[in-house]
């Protein structure tokens, strides 16, 4: 890879990648790795951004990010490959049975405020649909979110959820408030870290998609209250899809 396109690949990572504040440089870039990877912004089997990328974007020394990423190694979070290709890869996390992944979910669950979780994230979607629509987006901003629609609609099964993030990363992105989207981003990966222990269910994500289509269009039109009631629509079905499973 190109150092232009290695630089490409980490500005596509924008709403995590920041730099950390003093005090605390180990925890935040560990906080934010782990972000990357829930959120599916480098898929598994795939590289993360060299040391020296990662080092400046984050503000921190080769030595502090060599720890963050042993400690990632040793949790089995990602792996280190040597010779030409090598690099820090995030590793694939193997299957587990139905009554497994609820076990996992309920654990999960233990360690969040679910309701909470769920409707900050509804306020900070539905704010950033409002905002794209109200605003609007030139030509280049509409062409990515369209790109971003088409990647969900064109994504094979196993790759929908980590394409469905990156649709509503797209839409953080865009609306102006870096503040809006790094919140968004943290709220996403506790969100991800549930759905990824429920099934993939076909109807649903057919629902997701007449909805994706509703609120890309309504964005594009300029209808800003469209564009948060049909945000506001999304999230609820995934509500009631975790609050399902856990009933």
């Amino acid at each position: 890879m190109s150092e232009a396109d290695e630089a490409a690949a980490v500005d596509r990572l924008a709403p995590v990648l920041r730099p950390v504040r003093a005090g605390n440089g180990f925890e935040e870039a560990l906080e934010q790795i782990l972000q990357i990877v829930r959120l599916g912004l480098v898929p598994q089997g795939q590289r993360l951004p060299s040391e020296r990328e990662l080092s400046d974007r984050l503000g921190v020394s080769r030595v502090t990010l060599r720890d963050v990423l042993k400690v990632l190694t040793d949790e089995g979070i990602v792996e280190s490959r040597r010779g030409r290709y090598g690099g820090t890869f995030v590793r694939r996390r193997p299957e587990v049975s139905r009554g497994s992944a609820e076990e996992e979910l309920r654990r999960r669950i233990e360690k969040v405020d679910l309701e909470d979780t769920l409707r900050f994230r509804e306020v900070l979607e539905a704010g950033a649909a409002g905002l794209c629509a109200a605003h609007g987006l030139d030509q280049e901003q509409a062409h990515r979110l369209r790109s971003a629609l088409t990647a969900t609609h064109e994504a094979p099964l196993a790759e929908y959820r980590r394409q469905d993030t990156l649709l509503h990363l797209t839409l953080a992105e865009l609306c102006g408030s870096p503040s809006l989207a790094t919140q968004y981003a943290a709220v996403r990966a506790t969100v991800n870290d549930l759905l990824d222990c429920i099934p993939l269910l076909v109807r649903n994500l057919e629902h997701s998609q007449q909805q994706h289509e509703a609120l890309v269009g309504a964005v594009l039109d300029g209808d800003a209250d469209t564009a948060r009631e049909v945000m506001r629509e999304h999230c609820a079905g995934t509500a009631a899809l975790l609050r399902g499973f856990l009933s």
